[in-house]
């Protein structure tokens, strides 16, 4: 089994391993090449949509595949231009130009790898289930929803085309898992295209494919601080978009292949993979779910060498093979795209009999996870809110489990006893300051904390508050049974907090 340390020690994830063994290297070079396909039209894609020519993107897939293969804490992981990045920096292409462009790119990558080093990685356990579950179905639908343009205003061969694909790859794994379905698929199709001279939308439609290869190059953009004011906010924004979506596919690829990876080598490797896209003036990008899926579910890749190859298939067919890519039908590629969306959808999230099971918060969580991702195509909108909706509905679930009990009922003695329950916070203990008879308990009050848990300076406060109430009254209050803890909290900020005025 691999280790935390050393996630590729797994025979099944080594590359040695695939080296050596030839249908694995067969799997891992199938699944790289049919990524690189996929890759094509969705570079194209996104560099329409950040304002720019086609070959920033594809430059950029090719760059950040490769890079990303080597640097990368996540084996088999597909890294290139995205939508989310283009979306990002398309003002700075519209307004500044593309050598502004690529200097937030290359800014980016910094930040990347300072917050990768800080530790950001850390901060994924933050993220519950129910807004991973809501984030894979929104990438899930997202997914879909892109090749919808590609269905609008065309010819009605494409839709059996389309059909055909998602046949071919739901039969022909059932008979043989030699090659990739999706690469079968995309073979017949073209061929048919090209043989039946179909009239049908193709990939060089997209956009003009590059006819060099990249070139090493240094922004000409004065190095000052009005050239940080332009590209240092969206250069944040990629950063940190760049990085939740990595770490997250990251994750989803650890569930797929019940393996475990670096996210800390992940995230500063999404850096350092985003300032050498700069420097060979690519827009940028982060790890894709779509083309992650393909190659690790679809095709069955599992180390670096499909990733790499990713790469390296990409600028072999759109520099020297241009004109064979140019005719692959865009239908092919549809199909493929929509089997994809199938395949990381959890179905299982949506079934009647789950969602009677799952609490209505966690559910409530999932869909606005889900909801505000659809409607924004931003991951980092929709999982920002997602968090934030579980935060407040498990403040609000915990809040209703402090209880206040009096123990006794004789006060002869002079003396009330009172128990506290549960975890005390900002959202709990608001409501603790009524749960006590001021005016009519006697002059001692004992307030017994054994199982309760004191966690901000908010309960600290609403202690105070309480002590301020009684003596008011000319009554004395005493603290008893705090954890060590609690008490170390208590002690360290009582009657420094203003309770009472």
């Amino acid at each position: 089994m691999p280790t935390t340390g050393a996630p590729e020690a797994d025979a099944t994830h080594s590359v040695l391993a695939a080296l050596r063994s030839p249908r694995r290297l067969r799997t891992e070079v199938l699944a790289g090449l049919v990524v690189a396909l996929a890759l094509i039209p969705e570079a194209i894609a996104f560099s329409i949509i950040a304002g720019v020519d086609p070959r920033l993107g594809l430059f950029a897939s090719f760059t950040m595949a490769v890079s990303i293969a080597f640097l990368g804490g996540r084996p088999a992981m597909i890294s290139a231009a995205t939508g989310s990045v283009a979306l990002v920096v398309a003002p700075v292409a519209r307004e500044h130009g593309v050598d502004y462009l690529v200097a937030t790119v290359i800014l980016a990558g910094v930040l990347q790898v300072l917050l990768g080093l800080l530790g950001i990685a850390k901060f994924m356990r933050f993220i519950p289930r129910s807004v991973m579950v809501g984030f894979v179905n929104a990438l899930a639908i997202l997914i879909f929803l892109s090749q919808l343009p590609h269905l609008v205003d065309v010819t009605w061969v494409v839709y059996p085309m389309v059909a055909v694909g998602i046949v071919v790859m739901v039969l022909l794994p059932r008979w043989t898992t030699v090659v990739p379905a999706p690469l079968v698929a995309i073979v017949l199709l073209t061929a048919a295209a090209v043989l039946a001279s179909l009239d049908v939308p193709t990939v060089g439609d997209e956009g003009e494919l590059p006819t060099s290869l990249p070139a090493l190059l240094v922004p000409d953009v004065p190095f000052d601080l009005d050239t940080l004011r332009v590209v240092a906010p969206y250069a944040l924004a990629v950063a940190l978009v760049g990085i939740l979506e990595s770490l997250l596919t990251a994750k989803l690829v650890d569930d797929v292949t019940d393996t475990h990876s670096d996210k800390t080598r992940e995230a500063w490797g999404q850096g350092a993979a985003n300032v050498i896209t700069g420097f060979f003036g690519g827009m940028g990008g982060c790890a894709m779910i779509g083309q992650t899926m393909i190659n690790v579910k679809a095709s069955g890749a599992r180390t670096r060498i499909s990733t790499f190859l990713a790469g390296v298939f990409l600028l072999v067919l759109v520099v020297g093979l241009g004109d064979v890519v140019a005719i692959m039908p865009m239908a092919a590629l549809v199909a493929v795209m929509v089997m994809v969306a199938v395949g990381t959808f959890d179905w299982h999230s949506v079934r009647p009999a789950t969602l009677r099971r799952m609490p209505r918060s966690e559910t409530a969580v999932m869909v606005a996870t889900v909801a505000v991702t659809v409607a924004t195509s931003n991951l980092a909108y929709g999982v920002l809110v997602g968090v934030v909706a579980a935060m407040v509905l498990f403040a609000r679930r915990v809040a209703h489990v402090t209880t206040v009990t009096r123990l006794d009922t004789d006060d002869d003695d002079g003396q009330r006893v009172y128990a506290v329950q549960g975890e005390l916070f900002f959202a709990s203990s608001n409501d603790l300051v009524y749960q006590f008879d001021y005016a009519g308990d006697p002059g001692r009050v004992v307030i017994d904390m054994s199982d309760a848990h004191v966690w901000d300076a908010s309960t600290v406060a609403t202690l105070d508050a309480i002590t301020h109430k009684y003596a008011t009254k000319g009554k004395t209050v005493t603290i008893v049974g705090m954890n060590p803890e609690s008490a170390a909290r208590h002690e360290r900020l009582a009657g420094s907090l203003g309770a009472g005025h």
